[in-house]
């Protein structure tokens, strides 16, 4: 079990993608037929509220890291993902602040689908005619 206790033990961008790379697959079975369940679950009142606790704690960051400011929608990624057996049976692994980190969209699909190309790691500062180039 992976957990955003140790997540936090963890100073890099890239070794924190690292630790949750789930290296899955695009149309991977998830939900299936049944992914109204988790639709549903995502839309519920009590979800909305803990999403809200979650970015406040991890300050809008990118894995909760102070440089890494996300500027667009911000996801809350379940660490250990969620099955249809904990939203049927309201399992604890739901709202666990321990299993939830705040990331950008790029980051999330990067995370489920193992592409590092997805993401923005280092910031490279502009210059004088950089984009000229014959200078």
């Amino acid at each position: 079990m992976k957990t955003y206790s140790e997540l936090i033990k963890i100073n890099s961008l890239i070794d924190r993608y690292k630790y949750l790379k789930l290296n899955g697959k695009i149309g991977m079975h998830t939900f299936g037929g049944k992914r109204w369940l988790n639709q549903d679950f995502y839309r519920s009142s009590e979800w909305k509220q803990f999403r809200k606790n979650i970015i406040i704690r991890d300050n809008g960051c990118e894995l909760g890291l102070s440089d890494w400011k996300i500027s667009g929608p911000i996801y809350i990624h379940h660490i250990n993902p969620i099955t249809e057996k904990d939203i049927i049976h309201n399992t604890d692994n739901l709202l666990d602040e321990n299993n939830v980190i705040s990331c950008s969209f790029d980051m999330h699909q990067a995370i489920h689908f193992g592409d590092e190309s997805l993401l923005f790691i280092e910031w490279v500062p502009r210059s004088p005619n950089d984009t000229i180039p014959w200078r």
